[in-house]
């Protein structure tokens, strides 16, 4: 199933995506699911593919404006340099034994569709693409071979990098306001047979920038999860962004930043197609 956050009415809500549209599930699922942490920690996936394969589509994604797929309260971990070919563009080909990872503010990402700032104090704004895990199931020192147990699904993730600020703090770097993107929707774990033969690329502007297979990663989505489980208990929704790949505008010659007008597509075939437009500060796209 491919899984939706969205606003409607004023309300957020969520839902499966159909042929037909928006399966709404708010008030539907039964006491103890009213919302979309809850069913992904708690609720019967099975049961809600019967539900809605017995329902109808209730609204339209034209009728709605998608959120982010990040759930209230929700934590965004990324790791950094986890991809060999990212690490040897960067000059630091050694993997570290453990995963380096930062974390992300919730405000500092956007849903599909909409636009991604480019800051006013920097122009030094760079892309990243990303494979994103959803967590389900939460805990606290999850070992490895129980680790993807504890996976709900997957979606795409846009870290978006203002790389002058990195260089004096990888916080700032990463955490302006809308500079990054997830979605634009989940596709839960049962869709995807072996998730190491997902191929992900990101386009700028209709050019192919980066291009990876996932089972290129340094440290495996199994050991991330262990790892960062060890630090802070997981929860229902929080997402582990897994690394990006070779290819990022700051290593290149000559350099090549995010502008003003920009399109960008994270595809990543069999969990979707992320795409958002770059807009200046203060300025429509």
């Amino acid at each position: 199933m491919k899984l939706a956050l969205y606003r409607k009415n004023d309300q957020t809500c969520f839902g499966v995506v159909t042929d037909e549209g928006l399966f709404t599930l708010n008030g539907k699922l039964g006491a103890g699911i009213n919302d979309f942490s809850d069913l992904l920690g708690q609720g019967d996936m099975a049961a809600v593919a019967a539900l809605v394969a017995g329902g109808k589509a209730d609204t339209t994604l034209d009728q709605v404006t998608l959120l982010p797929m990040l759930p209230a309260g929700a934590k965004i971990l990324c790791a950094g340099l986890n991809y060999q070919s990212h690490a040897d563009e960067t000059g630091r080909d050694k993997p570290k034994p453990n995963v380096g990872f930062f974390i992300r503010v919730a405000s500092s990402l956007v849903a599909h569709g909409q636009n991604i700032v480019l800051p006013r104090v920097s122009p030094n704004f760079d892309f990243e693409g990303e494979l994103c895990v959803v967590i389900g199931k939460g805990g606290r020192h999850i070992p490895v071979a129980e680790a993807m147990r504890h996976v709900a699904g997957y979606t795409c993730l846009m870290d978006g990098s203002v790389r002058d600020y990195q260089k004096n703090s990888v916080s700032a770097g990463k955490n302006f306001d809308a500079s990054g993107a997830v979605g634009p929707f989940m596709v839960t774990a049962d869709e995807i047979a072996d998730v190491e033969k997902l191929e992900l690329t990101t386009r700028l502007n209709g050019d192919v920038v980066q291009r990876s297979g996932v089972d290129r990663l340094i440290h495996s989505i199994p050991r991330m999860i262990a790892y960062m489980s060890g630090i802070m208990k997981l929860s229902p929704g929080d997402l582990l962004a897994t690394g990006t790949p070779d290819g990022v505008g700051w290593h290149r010659t000559p350099q090549l930043w995010l502008k003003h007008g920009d399109r960008l597509e994270i595809d990543i075939p069999g969990v979707g197609m992320l795409c958002n437009t770059v807009a200046a500060e203060g300025q429509a796209a």
